[in-house]
């Protein structure tokens, strides 16, 4: 239902992104005619998942993980540029982007990797580097294509980790790097982030002074790590990141910077969304959608048309929407018999979940523009492809819960 619900409306706000009175939502030759293509060929998918019995997709997870890395190896050689990505390969004017279908396969691969017999993630170094190896193939692959928003996208599966045994500090040090990362390039003075660290890692130990040895040298490991973070911050953001991800981010830091150069997409953004006010302007009476003041607002920048056109109101429903939807996969994932369905079912969560609050983040200006779209509503057919498989194997796995061994 929520599903259904969900990719409706974000047809109906495709179309309104791309308006023209003179032409049919149902046209073809436009991103909404084109979308309902995607939704049709979506249901396809569907009842191709739901009647494929449910041990194929553990039997074949590695297979399929090993066809998709392939195809994101090709993608860097034989694969077509769009918006600035070499990120999709094409079969006549059809084009499919592998990196969206990584994130289902990667899923399956890792939930058939820990439901093994016996698996353990915690204190076992071997499993810790095979389910890190499992999420870095694509990433360094999707990376090489120069989409670095998508690659993010698998830093998510830490989550997993964290819920199947692993330590919590890998998350806490990850949260402190990107914490110390942008306060580096705020702060004139790297002294004082040195002088913050050392008092906090002085006070930390005091605390800890009669606890085992081990706890302390990983205490000091931590603060290690953002110290060199802070040495680093220069060479990454300098030499890695391109030059228009740069901007990207000094806008993110200071929105004033370059308001109609590198902040236009975000500046422009949120002016659609505050235009709408409490309930919005109505459908396909957008101003700043109908003149095209946002660009892609088909795409990454969806949310505008919902905060111009259905406001403040029809904004939070539209949240209430995609809450319902984690809270509800996040449930049928804990009631699970085995593990594999339950690392599969949490991947799914931790995948919408960052690509929702990613994309809302986004559009409002709390977040660099990566490219991330929103599931179901962005215009896409591999986007929405992708998200109904990760979807809808979760239900069909669910669905056999009952008939499944304990494996834990």
């Amino acid at each position: 239902m929520i599903y259904g619900v969900m990719v409706f409306w974000g047809w109906l706000n495709i179309y309104s992104a791309t308006y023209d009175e003179h032409q049919s939502i149902f046209d073809f030759s436009i991103n909404s005619g084109r979308q309902l293509m995607f939704i049709v060929t979506s249901i396809f998918l569907i009842l191709a998942i739901l009647i494929i019995d449910m041990r194929f997709y553990e039997a074949f997870a590695y297979i399929i993980y090993g066809l998709i890395m392939f195809l994101l190896l090709l993608v860097p050689f034989i694969g077509k540029e769009v918006g600035g990505n070499r990120a999709w390969l094409g079969f006549g004017s059809f084009g499919v982007q592998p990196s969206e279908f990584a994130k289902f396969a990667t899923a399956l691969a890792l939930a058939k990797f820990m439901g093994t017999i016996g698996f353990r993630l915690d204190n076992n170094i071997r499993n810790q580097a095979a389910s890190f190896a499992f999420i870095g193939g694509p990433i360094i692959l999707i990376l090489m294509q120069k989409d670095y928003g998508t690659a993010m996208v698998f830093l998510v599966f830490l989550l997993v980790f964290y819920r199947e045994g692993m330590s919590p500090f890998l998350l806490l040090v990850g949260l402190g790097v990107s914490v110390i990362f942008i306060l580096t390039l705020l702060v004139e003075n790297n002294w004082y982030l040195f002088g913050a660290i050392g008092a906090a890692w002085a006070l930390v130990i005091f605390m800890n002074r009669r606890k085992k040895i081990k706890r302390m040298a990983v205490i000091t490991i931590g603060a290690a790590v953002l110290v060199v973070t802070i040495m680093s911050v220069e060479f990454i953001f300098a030499n890695l990141l391109e030059p228009h991800h740069q901007r990207r981010v000094m806008v993110l830091l200071n929105p004033d910077l370059d308001q109609l150069g590198a902040g236009y997409h975000v500046y422009q953004s949120k002016v659609a969304i505050g235009s709408g006010g409490v309930i919005g302007k109505g459908f396909l009476k957008g101003t700043q959608t109908k003149l095209k003041f946002v660009p892609e607002q088909y795409t990454d920048f969806i949310f505008c048309t919902i905060g111009e056109e259905y406001g403040w109101l029809g904004s939070l429903i539209m949240v209430g929407l995609f809450m319902s939807l984690l809270f509800r996969v996040v449930f049928l994932a804990e009631r699970q018999k085995n593990r594999f369905a339950r690392v599969y079912g949490y991947s799914v969560a931790c995948i919408f979940f960052f690509h929702f609050a990613t994309n809302i983040a986004m559009t409002i200006g709390l977040f660099p523009v990566i490219g991330i779209p929103l599931p179901f509503f962005s215009y896409g057919g591999s986007s929405l492809w992708a998200f109904t498989a990760l979807l809808f194997i979760l239900l069909k796995l669910d669905a056999h819960r009952m008939h499944v061994l304990q494996r834990l």
